[in-house]
């Protein structure tokens, strides 16, 4: 008696699990690359020709409230002038060559800047100032 087995093993390669993990990974990325925002703070930043290749570990934004306040952000942290040192030092501990971005609106009064740049001068940090293309009309 000859017996015959029911389950026959299928050698083919099945790619719909591939796909379905590709596809999660796509949404997956898509969903939290918009939640990351380059700056804290919307800034109206001065124009300018020339751009640099360094690659800043961290920024720091100033924007002027109209109000004749200034609101300072290290990174994403919103803070005051006198913890701008202080978050700066945490964030950059360790590194050989630190950049930073500093994104100050165009309104802004330059001693608010030069207090910055006395900070980042103080520290032996590279201080690299944001700008935006001159746009050709």
């Amino acid at each position: 008696m000859a017996l015959k087995t029911r389950n026959k093993i299928n050698a083919a390669f099945s790619m719909a699990s591939m796909t379905d993990i590709v596809f999660l990974l796509l949404i997956f990325f898509m969903v939290t690359s918009t939640l990351i925002a380059p700056n804290a703070l919307k800034l109206l930043l001065p124009q300018s020709n020339s751009q640099t290749s360094a690659n800043p570990i961290t920024s720091i934004s100033i924007k002027d409230l109209q109000d004749g306040n200034y609101q300072y952000a290290v990174g994403m942290i919103i803070c005051a002038p006198s913890e701008i040192e202080l978050l700066l030092k945490k964030e950059l501990v360790g590194q050989e060559e630190p950049f930073v971005s500093l994104h100050v609106d165009k309104t802004v009064p330059m001693e608010k800047v030069v207090r910055v740049m006395n900070i980042a001068k103080d520290n032996q940090y590279k201080l690299i100032l944001a700008t935006r293309p001159i746009e050709h009309r």
